[in-house]
């Protein structure tokens, strides 16, 4: 999945969740330009950062490594 797609799965569930961008940005610990650019696909966050939004969006995260 690219960071597009991710952005695009986060903004869903989000909206279908009714979480505004800012409550969730205050529920994950995380500022809300970071949010925005998740959501926006233009930021490349941390593994640390996506589970903390995972956790309160109900997503299971699954971490594949390529060799």
């Amino acid at each position: 999945m690219d960071l597009h797609q991710l952005g695009v799965v986060i903004k869903q569930r989000r909206q279908r969740l009714r979480i505004r961008q800012n409550d969730l940005a205050d529920l994950a610990g995380v500022g809300l330009r970071t949010v925005i650019a998740i959501e926006t696909g233009v930021a490349n966050p941390s593994f640390e950062t996506l589970s903390k939004i995972g956790d309160v969006l109900g997503l299971e995260l699954t971490l594949t490594i390529k060799s």
